[in-house]
């Protein structure tokens, strides 16, 4: 068990300062805030296998003991209380509990907490996932540009779905699967950093990757004489592509098929980019999008990397069954590791160019945000922005109401390639 000693922080009505036994002196330059911890990066694990790898290896590396600052903040999950920050609290770290609404709950905890100064922090969330033997392998490192909700649809049992459809999932106020929804909740897609995320791919590609013999076993039944599974023959590598979030930990090849033909929809591409499949991702980024219309963080500074620990369909000789329930793929171990590897390049990274590049920010050229445009501009996906490009404002007597999410498409009758 990992002993620690907890810092006591008492957050005073009204005034909003905070008390610490025990603390340690802060580098004066992220001193703001009434003397509040400002993390350069904050580490999003979503459960303990994700988290104590950092914890194991933080110690030799240059960002040292996490566990020399601890923080309750009230809110967070009961199973994981505690911020932790290291000696020069430069880098934090928390666990969220996974899913997505211990996700939702634990960030939003964190950042609406005022016990941290979360203003110019670069959030780094980092977890494993199933990965698409399309586009990558088992240990390898995926860092996305979009998030995308693709359980959040209608659905029937496939043995009751229309004959002409190919998946039990509908969108929302949808005739066919592969129409645009035409009801909107505003978490559907989230748009990320694409300047952003490639620095961190770069940074991220300094890692010497971690394989096995076994993990390279179970990768060899998806040669087929297409070559339609070659990355997931390869060797683990650094790839940049999207991730889907959903509460449901699908497996197999109809699923999976769906859930990539969801994501080229709704984030209006051409091709396959879904690579990674999750159950936090797309909650986390919600809050820091809600967090950035009240100027706590800044949603240009979000990261989402994926490590792929399974894959998310079996190969062409194995039942759905057998390749999620029965057979070891052995990737969760070196998952785990090309995790911290891969992830430790980019916190050291941004730490080292703090004051060339990153305090200053990476700014976007592309859209970011959710599919309201909420921090304004025009979203590359949808139907456009509901706010007239302005985005949300805080100060904003009137209310968008449901009546809102209830949108035209002039998308209604695009198919996706393949699709019935």
């Amino acid at each position: 068990m990992l002993l620690f000693t907890l810092m006591t922080i008492t957050l005073l009505a009204g005034a909003r300062s905070l008390t610490a036994a025990n603390a340690v002196n802060e580098a004066p330059e992220r001193k703001r805030s009434c003397g509040k911890i400002a993390p350069k990066v904050v580490i999003v694990s979503m459960f303990s296998p994700e988290a104590d790898v950092w914890y194991t290896n933080s110690r030799n590396s240059s960002l040292g003991n996490l566990f020399a600052n601890n923080i309750t903040v009230p809110g967070l999950s009961p199973l994981f209380p505690h911020v932790h920050c290291n000696e020069r609290r430069e880098v934090c770290q928390l666990t969220m509990g996974e899913s997505e609404i211990n996700a939702a709950t634990s960030m939003a905890a964190f950042v609406f907490s005022g016990l941290f100064d979360l203003t110019k922090t670069y959030f780094l969330s980092a977890g494993i996932a199933g990965v698409n033997p399309k586009l990558g392998t088992l240990g390898s490192v995926a860092l996305s540009k979009y998030s995308v909700q693709v359980a959040l649809q209608y659905e029937f049992d496939a043995r009751e779905m229309p004959a002409n459809f190919s998946t039990g999932y509908l969108p929302y106020g949808a005739y066919m699967p592969d129409e645009y929804p035409s009801i909107i909740y505003g978490t559907e897609v989230m748009e990320l950093n694409e300047n952003l995320r490639d620095a961190a791919a770069e940074l991220a590609q300094k890692a010497e990757l971690v394989d096995s013999p076994a993990s390279a076993d179970y990768r060899t039944k998806y040669v087929t004489s297409s070559g339609a599974y070659a990355a997931a023959v390869a060797g683990p590598s650094v790839i940049k592509c999207d991730s889907a979030t959903s509460d449901v930990y699908y497996s197999g090849t109809l699923l999976s098929e769906a859930f990539e033909n969801t994501t080229k929809i709704w984030t209006n591409q051409s091709t396959v980019t879904y690579c990674m499949s999750a159950q936090e991702d797309s909650a986390i980024l919600e809050v820091l999008v809600r967090a950035t219309v009240w100027g706590l963080v800044d949603f240009s500074r979000a990261i989402a990397m994926r490590t792929g620990s399974d894959f998310d369909r079996p190969p062409p000789s194995i039942g759905a069954f057998q390749h999620l329930r029965i057979l070891d793929q052995n990737g969760f171990d070196i998952a785990i590791q090309n995790l911290y590897l891969a992830g430790v390049e980019i916190v050291e990274g941004i730490v080292a160019a703090w004051n060339t590049t990153y305090n200053e920010g990476i700014a976007p050229i592309n859209y970011i945000g959710d599919i309201f445009g909420t921090l304004g501009g025009e979203p590359d996906f949808g139907s456009g922005s509901l706010f007239d490009g302005m985005g949300f404002s805080v100060e904003s007597s009137g209310e968008i109401g449901l009546t809102k999410r209830r949108i035209s498409q002039g998308r209604k009758g695009r198919r996706a390639g393949g699709w019935k």
